[in-house]
C-alpha cells in the first residue's frame, strides 16, 4: 500500500516496514534504503553519538530518497525534541515514556501554537528552507510531525492505555530489550511477563486505534510480529544487518573454497584479483 507520508502510515495498521541507522549515516543511504523497499528509515540519536549536524545531513540524503524519516532522540527533554524537528525529523521517537502526562508534555513540546509551545523558526530545513503565512506553515508543521512513544518500562506497560489516549501519540513502539530488562528478565522474550505485557500495550492501541511498532531481527521474526499485531516493522539496523551479510558470506565462501584444490583454489583467486595472466588490472 503507497502512503503519502508518515502520519498517513499511523493511521492505518496495515504493514510498514522500514529499518533503522545506526553506523551509516552516508550521503547514500536514503536511496539504498529506497531501493530496498523501505518504507520509512529511522535515525538513532539516543546510542549512536550521532550529532545534530549529521542528523541534519542525513535528513537530506533520506529527503532527496523520498523516505519518511523517524529521528529517536535521546530524552525527553525539550531541546532534543525541538532541535530535531528543526533540522527535519518528519517523526520522533521518544524513550520510555512512562504516563499520559509525559506523553502530553511531549506533544506540546513538539507542536507549534495554538497546540503547544514549540519555538518557532521558519524558513528553515524543517520547511525545506520555503517562505510563507506564518499561520499556514504552523498549521502544516502540526499536521506533519508524528510522534512515535516508546513503551519499554513496566510503568509505561501499566499506562499504555493512557498514553495511547493522547491526542498526539502516533504509534506505541516496543523498546523489547529495555522492556525485559524493567521486568525483571533482561533478554527473556519468551518469558510470560514479558509476553503479557506486550498484549496489554497491543490491546491498548487497538482501543485507540494507535499504530504498534518494534524492531526485529529476522525475515521469521517479522512476520511473527506483525501476525502479532505490530503494523510498524523495523527490520533490524544496519550495523547488524551488515555484519550478518558478511559473516554469511565470508563462511560460505570458505566453507565451498575449502572443497577445492589447493593449488586450484590459489590459482582461481590469483586471476580474480588480477594477479594472473588475462587478470583485471587493480584499480588505481
Amino acid at each position: 500500500m503507497a502512503f503519502s507520508g508518515l502520519k498517513e502510515m499511523t493511521r492505518s495498521r496495515e504493514l510498514k516496514v522500514g529499518h533503522m541507522i545506526f553506523e551509516f549515516a552516508t550521503p547514500g543511504i536514503g536511496y539504498i534504503c529506497k531501493e530496498a523497499g523501505c518504507d520509512f528509515v529511522i535515525v538513532d540519536l539516543e546510542h549512536t553519538g550521532f550529532s545534530y549536524e549529521t542528523i541534519k545531513d542525513v535528513l537530506r540524503a533520506i529527503e532527496a530518497a523520498g523516505v519518511p524519516n523517524i529521528v529517536r532522540v535521546p530524552s525527553k527533554e525539550y531541546h532534543h525534541i525541538a532541535r530535531a524537528l528543526d533540522v527535519g525529523a518528519e517523526g520522533l521517537m521518544l524513550p520510555m515514556v512512562n504516563d499520559a502526562r509525559e506523553a502530553e508534555s511531549i506533544v506540546r513540546s513538539m507542536k507549534y501554537f495554538p497546540r503547544g509551545q514549540r519555538g518557532v523558526g521558519l524558513g528553515l530545513a524543517h520547511d525545506r528552507y520555503r517562505s510563507g503565512p506564518v499561520m499556514e506553515k504552523l498549521e502544516q508543521a502540526n499536521a506533519k510531525t508524528t510522534l512515535f512513544a516508546q513503551i519499554e518500562t513496566a510503568e509505561g506497560v501499566r499506562n499504555a492505555d493512557d498514553i495511547a489516549g493522547v491526542d498526539g501519540v502516533d504509534c506505541l513502539w516496543v523498546g523489547h530489550f529495555d522492556l525485559s530488562a524493567s521486568l525483571g528478565i533482561p533478554g527473556e522474550f519468551g518469558h510470560r511477563k514479558f509476553t503479557d505485557a506486550i498484549e496489554k500495550v497491543r490491546k491498548a492501541c487497538d482501543r485507540h486505534d494507535t499504530s504498534f511498532g518494534r524492531l526485529v531481527g529476522s525475515v521469521e521474526e517479522g512476520i511473527e510480529r506483525n501476525r502479532e499485531g505490530f503494523d510498524f516493522i523495523c527490520y533490524w539496523g544496519d550495523v547488524w544487518a551488515y555484519q550478518a551479510a558478511i559473516t554469511s558470506a565470508i563462511g560460505a565462501i570458505r566453507k565451498g573454497a575449502g572443497g577445492a584444490a589447493p593449488a586450484e583454489a590459489k590459482g582461481a583467486a590469483k586471476d580474480r584479483t588480477g594477479g594472473g595472466k588475462g587478470g583485471r588490472k587493480k584499480s588505481k
